[in-house]
């Protein structure tokens, strides 16, 4: 079984936008200095509460909530305004659906609007689970998330519980292990190689070839439990 795992914003949707624009309507409220998308895409990543601290001055820290509430009004409304997929996504998730990978979004965003906004950019894909923040679970880079999703998929499930490699380094290792080379110069390259990432990408497509190589070729490369050695792995 081939699964793949997507973020959704800064990943599959370009949301900076409808981000940037509804916390520059909190901050016109609240008499603050609004910022550029360019510098909102420094700001996201850890959810709209950090967004929102992020985003005042350092002396009006603690209208962080008052922020959110203007936002969360916002935002609510003009969420879908200017998100757009990046460029070669949806090109990409056909081919990995066409040659069935199951595919599923593990984003922060709540999931009253994960869901939406799938649905609206991605209407003829199939997803088996879209999975957004919530309380009863924690952020990522917390992997609950990633267990969640995972947990529907028994196969894999118990595949991962029985060896005797780390669950966390395999997770990270399939799903977190692409970096995307869009023109990045050599410093940038060289920092992606000495990270997390074992691989960089230019194209978006080459995501499938990296998917046949870590599950037909590296997992049995490089698991070396008894009871899968000698397993033959399937390509369906």
């Amino acid at each position: 079984m081939k699964i793949a795992i997507f973020d959704l914003d800064g990943t599959i949707a370009d949301t900076i936008a409808d981000l940037g624009d509804a916390v520059n309507y909190g901050l016109r409220n609240l008499n603050h200095k609004e910022h550029t998308y360019e510098q909102y895409k420094k700001m996201v990543g850890n959810g709209a509460q950090v967004l929102c601290q992020r985003a005042l001055p350092v002396d009006f820290k603690h209208e962080a909530d008052m922020l959110l509430t203007l936002f969360s009004e916002y935002y609510a409304n003009h969420y879908l305004d200017k998100t757009k997929l990046y460029d070669g996504i949806k090109h990409t998730i056909q081919v990995l659906s066409e040659n069935k990978v199951k595919l599923a979004i593990a984003t922060n965003k709540p999931q009253s609007f994960a869901r939406p906004i799938i649905q609206f950019l991605l209407p003829d894909i199939h997803f088996e689970s879209v999975l957004g923040g919530c309380s009863e679970r924690p952020k990522k880079p917390d992997r609950a998330i990633i267990d969640e999703i995972l947990s529907s998929f028994q196969i894999l499930i118990n595949y991962l519980n029985t060896n005797k490699h780390n669950e966390k380094d395999f997770i990270y290792n399939v799903v977190n292990n692409v970096g995307k080379n869009i023109k990045m110069d050599d410093s940038l390259i060289e920092f992606f190689q000495s990270g997390e990432g074992n691989y960089i990408i230019s194209q978006l497509i080459d995501i499938y070839s990296i998917f046949e190589e870590v599950f037909f070729k590296q997992i049995k490369e490089n698991i070396d439990n008894e009871l899968f050695k000698d397993m033959p792995l399937k390509k369906d």
